[in-house]
């Protein structure tokens, strides 16, 4: 009787003991949903407190990866042609990925994803049929899951997670943690893609605000186009900047390049197509180019390209009145501009073009009334000068029949011959001053110099001194007077482009039958210059002697470089 009531008070116990059991089970089985839970509201919150978009996917890979309790995580950004653009990994050593090599492009299983944008678990990842294996040094991989992170209704790109720690696999409550933290994920690069937006749209209108205080301190057009492409390659990000300057016939000189890797600007040699710069006028519009080096539209020069990739073009002014085109670009391997990036960059170029436009009505505000002085000038000249000296020498000559002794006659026939001499320089002079362009006239020399140097000023930043002495548009034949404005061309922009002058002057003399040219600036001197410059200065000796002239360079008395220019004057110019 005793045993029998024993044995029916362990049976309780007994069942006792297993629901306690069960419920310290269930309890264990509550704080872990509980601290699970706990987790991924931490990890939403981490993810949504960063608004720098690199932190923000690196965050949502870190989060994942401690979520569910595996070993390596990847975020693959889905770019152009449904294709990974970017693929960010945790767990795999920095050593590891090195001998990996490339990242992976979006084929086999990674790819299914991109193409079937649903949730996918795989208890062994080699066994789906769009498994392609793993290049080689890649570190063993079985267990797999894999959600799509959306913004809004575009998927933006994919959460893989491989090797649930402890060799199990991934189960449905992982999937929906995942896909939980996708959703928030989401949110969180939405957000950062704004905040990105709102911040570069700020620094755009922040450097065109910088335009306006140019303008209003007096800047000139190589001043307001440095800075229009120094901007623009900073906000972009861009490895260089060029800046092609539209002459009146639509032909393109390159002007201004900034950055590293890209040659030398052409200097005054036109081009009027075969580049990308050429292809933006021609269409009025941003143009862009995923491959610079290998666009097929970029036939001229296509050489000194070679090493960058993505690049865009866009028109400075408005159809009518374009000043010229902005091209900014990219080292191969970068990613290419997107449209936050460029959206902005038509109206900073429109803003630079009335920057350019402002300068011009400045220019020739001072321009009329440097013609207006010179109109004074020649009429003094004229009114003044040239009568009194007529009268002198017409004294001299009615002295001469009471002077008996032959040396003084000699004398005065020199100061009268001297006189003449003097009347018909000051003439010349005159008629300089005083040329205006009209319709199928062809200007002298003297205008023609003053035009280039005008030219050269938009270059160089200032405007240089000009010195001309001597009968220039009597004495000086036409195709001398060609290859004297292409001398100063070529030796103005080297001074622009090499020298890093901040003065320099320029003269023209006619006299004894020959024409001399000298160009002086205070820059880094001859003894440095580049090759591009010792280049130009053969270029100049070649002009002479083909002339039958000489081209001497060397360094300035005190700094900088002294080029003289000469060549002899036909008897009957």
């Amino acid at each position: 009787m005793s045993g029998d009531e024993g044995g029916a008070g362990r049976l309780p116990r007994l069942r006792l003991d297993e629901l306690l059991d069960e419920l310290q089970s269930r309890i264990d089985e509550v704080r872990g949903s509980r601290d699970r839970l706990n987790g991924l509201l931490e990890a939403v919150m981490s993810v949504g407190r960063e608004l720098d978009l690199p932190q923000v996917l690196r965050g949502i890979v870190e989060a994942a990866v401690v979520l569910v309790d595996a070993e390596y995580g990847a975020l693959g950004v889905i770019g152009d042609e449904r294709r990974l653009d970017q693929f960010l990994t945790v767990g795999v050593p920095e050593e590891t990925s090195a001998r990996i090599g490339d990242p992976p492009s979006g084929h086999g299983l990674l790819g299914e994803l991109i193409r079937h944008p649903e949730a996918l678990r795989l208890p062994e990842l080699s066994d789906h049929p769009s498994s392609s294996g793993f290049p080689a040094h890649h570190p063993p991989m079985h267990s797999f899951l894999g959600v799509p992170v959306r913004v809004r209704d575009e998927v933006f790109g994919n959460l893989y997670l491989t090797e649930k720690r402890g060799g199990g696999e991934f189960d449905a409550e992982d999937e929906a943690v995942l896909a939980t933290l996708a959703v928030a994920a989401g949110i969180a690069i939405e957000n950062a893609r704004l905040f990105e937006t709102v911040r570069l749209r700020e620094r755009w209108l922040t450097a065109s605000a910088d335009f306006t205080s140019a303008l209003l301190s007096g800047a000139t057009e190589i001043q307001v186009l440095e800075m229009m492409t120094d901007r623009a390659r900073h906000l972009t990000t861009s490895d260089v900047g060029v800046v092609y300057l539209a002459g009146r016939g639509g032909e393109l000189r390159e002007a201004l390049v900034l950055g590293e890797g890209a040659a030398e600007p052409a200097g005054a040699q036109p081009s009027a197509g075969g580049t990308l710069a050429a292809a933006a006028l021609a269409e009025g519009a941003l143009t862009t180019s995923p491959d610079l080096a290998g666009d097929p539209r970029v036939s001229a020069g296509a050489g000194r390209w070679e090493g960058f990739g993505p690049a865009v073009a866009v028109p400075v002014g408005k159809a009518g009145r374009v000043r010229g085109v902005l091209m900014l670009a990219r080292a191969s391997g970068r990613p290419p501009f997107t449209d936050a990036e460029t959206a902005p960059l038509s109206g900073f170029a429109g803003q630079a073009a009335l920057a350019l436009e402002l300068e011009d009505r400045r220019r020739d505000s001072e321009q009329m009334a440097l013609l207006a002085d010179r109109d004074r000038i020649a009429r003094d000249l004229h009114d003044l000068a040239i009568q009194r000296l007529f009268a002198t020498g017409m004294t001299l000559q009615s002295a001469r029949r009471f002077v008996d002794h032959p040396e003084a006659t000699e004398r005065l026939v020199r100061a009268i011959d001297d006189l003449d001499d003097t009347i018909k320089i000051i003439r010349s002079t005159i008629f300089g001053l005083r040329e205006r362009e009209t319709a199928g006239a062809s200007p002298g020399l003297r205008v023609r110099t003053v035009r280039a140097l005008e030219e050269a000023a938009r270059t160089l930043g200032f405007a240089p001194g000009l010195r001309m002495e001597g009968l220039i548009d009597t004495d000086v034949p036409r195709p001398v007077a060609d290859e004297v404005v292409a001398v100063l061309a070529e030796a103005l922009s080297n001074v622009a482009r090499h020298a890093a002058a901040t003065r320099t002057e320029v003269s023209l003399r006619v006299r004894a039958g020959e024409l001399t040219v000298t160009v002086t600036d205070d820059g880094v001197g001859i003894g440095t210059a580049p090759e591009g410059r010792r280049s130009g200065l053969r270029n100049l000796a070649e002009r002479a002697a083909r002339l039958g002239g000489t081209s001497t360079a060397r360094p300035g008395e005190e700094s900088g470089t002294h080029l003289e220019w000469r060549v002899p004057l036909p008897p009957d110019a």
